[in-house]
């Protein structure tokens, strides 16, 4: 076998916005330059991505993507999640950038994976390393190996709208796929499965702008009828609520300004 690595070159207008972007989130630069062509390179652990400036590139247009494998995925995502509110004050769930928490995912055999997309659109997908340890670190959100907190119909209809969402980008389906599983009441859903799903289409309505639908299914979320297991057990979604909660009241109180 030869020894060998291989290290993405994403394509981005502005190699100095992406150094900005991922300096908080623990990167530091290794190599920079403008001529001939701009050429950033950066580092974060065993983490790299090189980045080739090409002027004009739209977000929106951009194919760029590359798979990032990791031991926890909660833990990264922590890390991630705490550089980004320190820039943006909040977590950017829409537009570039953007980032998902660390959910389940069908496609990827049950573990666990995010995305975080940058600003020049390209898509940086973690997923759990298969061989890796399972861990049961109380301090971050690694939902690896972990099955749906919801049972029956909803458990499928959320699994489905994870991957529509998550790694196809598609959340207008997802959103529709998991509200129409909401509405039909699954008997063989927990009450902290219902969390999950009323707590993860409030994001996907985020994700869409639409900032009334979201807080709509928050006070669902903060309806049910929730025991001390079912808190323990829906601790993640909870969490994520809140803070779905503080940025649709971000957003209102800079559109009332």
């Amino acid at each position: 076998m030869v020894d060998a690595r291989m290290v993405p070159i994403l394509p981005c207008p502005s190699i100095d916005e992406i150094r900005d972007f991922l300096l908080p989130l623990g990167f530091e630069v290794t190599y920079r330059q403008i001529r001939p062509n701009p050429y950033l390179a950066l580092r974060r652990g065993d983490i790299e991505l090189h980045y080739n400036g090409i002027p004009g590139l739209r977000p929106e247009d951009s194919y760029g993507s590359c798979l990032l494998v990791t031991p926890d995925t909660g833990l990264l995502f922590e890390v991630f999640a705490a550089g980004l509110r320190t820039r943006y004050g909040r977590l950017p769930l829409t537009g570039f950038p953007r980032i998902t928490r660390p959910r389940p995912r069908k496609n990827y055999g049950g573990l666990s994976g995010f995305s975080l997309v940058d600003p020049a659109g390209n898509w940086i997908r973690v997923v759990r390393s298969p061989d890796a340890p399972k861990t049961d670190a109380p301090d971050h959100t690694d939902t690896t190996d972990e099955p749906a907190a919801t049972e029956g119909r909803l458990a499928a209809a959320l699994a489905n709208a994870i991957v529509f969402a998550d790694s196809r980008g598609d959340v207008a389906q997802a959103a529709k796929i998991l509200a129409g599983a909401i509405s039909r009441q699954d008997p063989a859903a927990t009450p902290a499965g219902r969390a999950e799903a009323h707590a993860y289409l409030a994001e996907l309505h985020v994700r869409l702008d639409d900032f009334d639908r979201a807080r709509e299914q928050l006070d669902e979320l903060a309806r049910l009828p929730l025991s001390p297991t079912d808190h323990e057990a829906a601790a993640p979604a909870l969490a994520a609520a809140r803070e779905l909660r503080e940025t649709t009241a971000a957003v209102r109180a800079d559109s009332d300004r």
